[in-house]
Order: structure tokens, then sequence, then C-alpha cells
């Protein structure tokens, strides 16, 4: 005896291009509530024309629950299908003049209300909501949970408790630096392309210094102990150490050689930021000029992450 699989009286449910996209998107997802993946390849199966039984059977849920999702989305539409509705009786109403209290609540700093915290927090902002808000006039703010506040954040896309850094254009003569320091490497870059040799030239210097300040020099106590076969794998060092300081370590690029210049000093002056290149005995001190050179620079370019350095050759 055989038995036909029974088909169903609904009508069949129509998908046009962007909901299918979405159905598959959603089907493929590995970051999407599992609820949300299910109801999508319910959709897109009995879209396909599969029974109801089938797809049950595919999806190994009851025809109850297939039948719920499809009844909904030839209801509602199939966003609507893919969404929860609210468990409560009815959706907690908070008022548009209560939303805009929360946003320009939020606008100020927590210091400037008597706390502690420089950022609010979502649980922070709840709280202060349900003791404050029903003093601003705001009852329905008075049971006010962090769900809530943060789907109010959420719709004007206000993180507060991010915080996003920012340049400002504090030098008014920004704009002339900036073209020197884009002249010097156009030059740097059209010499190397003519297969420019920094020693044939020895008046053509041009270094990109950095500094990396305060870094502690530290000593240890005690001597380092090699490792032990069979007993101490790792080499020993005792936890105790000596405080010498801090240290700035101060590095300069040859944009021409590539050759690196490096020094460690006490302190970061101007003076202190030609060492690393132009201390007697290093490669680029004997590539200065000793004698002014009709057609060549008697004076090296120092370019720094702050700007220009300037012609250093006094400090030279």
């Amino acid at each position: 005896m055989f038995f036909m699989a029974r088909t169903t009286d609904r009508t069949p449910l129509q998908l046009n291009g962007e909901d299918r996209s979405l159905l598959e998107k959603l089907s493929r997802s590995l970051s999407e509530p599992l609820r949300k993946v299910q109801r999508a390849k319910i959709l897109l199966l009995y879209a396909s024309g599969i029974t109801i039984t089938e797809v049950g059977k595919s999806m190994d849920v009851s025809r109850e629950t297939v039948y719920k999702w499809i009844d909904r989305a030839l209801a509602a539409g199939v966003p609507a299908a893919l969404e929860d509705k609210y468990h409560r009786p009815f959706a907690p109403v908070i008022t548009p003049e209560a939303r805009a209290w929360i946003i320009q609540l939020v606008c100020l700093k927590p210091k400037d209300l008597g706390y502690a915290a420089e950022l609010w927090t979502t649980a922070a902002l709840a709280e202060h909501a349900r003791v404050m808000g029903p003093k601003h006039g705001h009852p329905c703010l008075g049971r006010a949970a962090k769900a809530t506040v943060w789907r109010i954040l959420n719709q004007r896309e206000i993180k507060p408790r991010k915080v996003q850094y920012y340049l400002e254009r504090r030098d008014p003569e920004f704009g002339r630096k900036q073209a020197e320091v884009l002249i010097v490497y156009r030059e740097v870059s059209e010499l190397n392309a003519r297969g420019f040799d920094p020693f044939a030239a020895p008046g053509v210097v041009t270094v990109s210094v950095d500094e990396k300040p305060g870094v502690q020099a530290i000593k240890a106590t005690g001597p380092e102990l090699p490792p032990v076969p069979d007993r101490h794998p790792a080499v020993g060092r005792d936890y105790e150490y000596e405080r010498l300081g801090t240290l700035s370590i101060l590095a300069g690029i040859d944009l021409h050689s590539g050759y690196i210049h490096a020094c460690a000093e006490e302190r970061h002056r101007s003076s202190e930021f030609t060492q690393p290149v132009a201390r007697p005995g290093r490669v680029l001190s004997r590539r200065l000029p000793r004698a002014p050179h009709p057609r060549q620079p008697q004076r090296p370019y120092f370019q720094r992450d702050h700007g220009v350095a300037g012609h250093a050759a006094g400090a030279l």
C-alpha cells in the first residue's frame, strides 16, 4: 500500500528578487541567530514547491512549526516572518519626549552630573534614567532596562562607550610645511630613480628621523641562568631588577642608501636628533660636505615625524 504526501491548500509563497536574496543570504549565514536561519530555509523550501511534510523532515521540525512561519510570511511578508514578536501583552511605550531626553543625556559627560566615570555605559544610563527620568516628567522611564536604552541609542547610531580620535589642525602654516615635506620626498624619489649613488655625491643627504621617548632602562640584579637539560628548559632570569631611568631611542634612515642609524640618548633635543647620523665615525658623517660645492647643497635635510626639522647644519 502506498500513501501520497498530503498537499496543502495554502497559497504558494511568491518571492521577489529582494526577498529571495535576503532568504538565501540568511540561509548561508554563520553569524545570524539559528532561529532566523531556520526560518529562512523553511520559506525557501516551501517557495520552491516542496510539500509541508518534506519541509518538516528536511528541517527536522514539526508541521505546526512549518505552518506557523509560512502563514506569517503569507500574511505579513517575508521580513516580518523572520523577526520575533513581543512576548509581552503589549509593546513597551517610550514617548518621543523620553527618547529625546535620553539622547540629550548621553551628550553630556557623566562627571558633569556628579559621576566619577568619564564615559557612559548602557547600565549607567539605564540606572540614571530610572532615577531621574520620572523627576523630569518621563514616568515611562521608571522601569527602563539596559536593552531599552540600547535600542534608543542604536536607532540614532550613538555609541557613547566608544572613543574615536580626531586630529585638529592647529598650525596655520601646515599647508606650507606639508609642501616642503612632499618636495623633499619627491626629490629623493627622482634621484633614486636615476640611479643616484649617495657616496659619489656626498653633499646630498636626506634622513628621516623618529624617536621613541620614555623607554625604561632596567638592569638585572642577578646573573642569567642557562638552560639545564631535563630540568630547566628556559633561560632563568631574576625577577628583581634595578631601574636606570628612561632613555629616548633615536633612529634615522638614509633615504638614498637605506642605511639605518640609531642611538639611545637621555634627552631628545634638536642636537640629539642629529646624533644618530652625524656622530664622528658613522657612515653618514663621512658623507657630509667638507667644502661648499656650487651644484650641491651644503646642509642636510632632517625629516621628523612632527614636520620638517629644518636644515640642521648648526647642530652638526
